[in-house]
């Protein structure tokens, strides 16, 4: 972060709790985005991330020393087991950051949230922290291939609890949608 000339601006570190465990929902613009949310947090966390990323140079090879399961979308076996394991994880007290639209989205963009880290959230019972990450696909968007120095604001929302929700797709849905607007809701703010 520091090579690539970026400073992080952090609001709502107030709404995590040391002692909880959270799967944190975030939009994803940029490669820098990874870095930012796992150094940031405050908290031992790891990160789910598709498999294609295990062959980027050096991010990749560095992501097997940390706490980051790789997931393999073109077999849903194989991510249904990973999200299981990382489910028992989160169980365990480690939080999760969750990039929830896949892939990382054009400049300006924020892609529709995909399901799997709800039901992770559900079936984990922790709560969910909305993170908006804003200006990072300034700095290195998708496509960009430089990084430009700049400030990265990264805002921690309220949690969203889980209380009562069960992991099925009615539930899922609704609390997917709605996380969706959270973090849309901060990004487009004026």
């Amino acid at each position: 972060m520091r090579l690539s000339g970026a400073k992080i601006v952090m609001r709502g570190k107030e709404n995590i709790e040391k002692e909880k465990s959270y799967v944190f929902i975030c939009n994803h613009r940029s490669y820098l985005d990874t870095a930012t949310i796992f150094a940031h947090t405050g908290k031992r966390i790891g990160v789910i991330a598709k498999k294609e990323v295990l062959k980027v140079p050096i991010l990749g090879y560095g992501m097997t020393y940390v706490n980051i399961m790789a997931i393999d979308r073109s077999n849903n076996q194989r991510a249904v087991e990973t999200m299981k394991a990382a489910t028992d994880r989160l169980r365990a007290g480690i939080s999760y950051a969750i990039f929830a639209e896949g892939t990382r989205a054009m400049p300006g963009e924020l892609l529709p949230f995909k399901k799997g880290a709800f039901y992770m959230a559900i079936e984990g019972q922790v709560p969910i922290i909305p993170v908006a990450i804003k200006n990072s696909d300034n700095l290195m968007g998708k496509k960009t291939g430089v990084a430009q120095p700049g400030t990265i604001e990264v805002v921690f929302l309220p949690p969203v609890s889980i209380e009562g929700l069960l992991p099925n797709d009615k539930d899922v849905v609704k609390l997917r949608d709605d996380v969706h607007a959270i973090v849309k809701d901060e990004l487009y703010k004026s």
